[in-house]
């Protein structure tokens, strides 16, 4: 296979961990979380935790796993530096957020880039370290009326998601 193709392949595999991490976390499944990170992987969490990544999981996973947490991660200007069985990313990712305030319910958007660090190891890659950098954050009052009530009169009748293993996206099977 020429280096070129194989490139191409190490950078969908690589791109696709990133993207089964930020799916895992969204869908509260802290396995799929794990699974995207190698054994011995470490964390900086821009100021919030630096230690190993397994433990930066654990002190997160009643947060991800509650049942009414609403989180929604998207990843876009994503670029991949290869380097044999090592290689580095860049990633930026906006998140919203639906969480408990003094005040109530509110959203949170956040704009963050995630600078990773991955090996190939046993065939498969993996992040071996993670740090994310804060760029910008608005907060906002929480609203339930769907596009100010335009999408539909009762919201109770939309399809929502959920959590590993309810969402919709687990009913034909895991997909780890």
């Amino acid at each position: 296979m020429s280096d070129r193709y194989q490139a191409l392949l190490d950078k969908q595999e690589i791109y696709e961990v990133l993207a089964r991490y930020l799916r895992a976390v969204d869908r509260g499944d802290v396995e799929g979380v794990l699974a995207c990170y190698l054994p011995d992987a470490t964390e900086d969490h821009g100021g919030v935790f630096t230690g190993s990544a397994r433990d930066y999981v654990a002190g997160i996973a009643d947060v991800l796993t509650h049942p009414r947490a609403r989180t929604m991660h998207c990843m876009t200007n994503v670029l991949i530096d290869l380097d044999g069985d090592q290689a580095r990313a860049e990633s930026y990712v906006t998140t919203f957020s639906r969480v408990r305030t003094p005040d109530g319910i509110g959203h949170a958007f956040v704009g963050a880039r995630i600078i990773d660090r991955l090996e190939r190891r046993d065939d498969r890659w993996g992040i071996a370290h993670r740090a994310l950098v804060w760029e910008w954050s608005h907060d906002a009052p929480a609203a339930e009326t769907w596009l100010f009530g335009m999408l539909v009169p009762d919201p109770s009748v939309l399809a929502r998601g959920g959590k590993y293993p309810d969402d919709l996206l687990y009913q034909d099977g895991d997909t780890r």
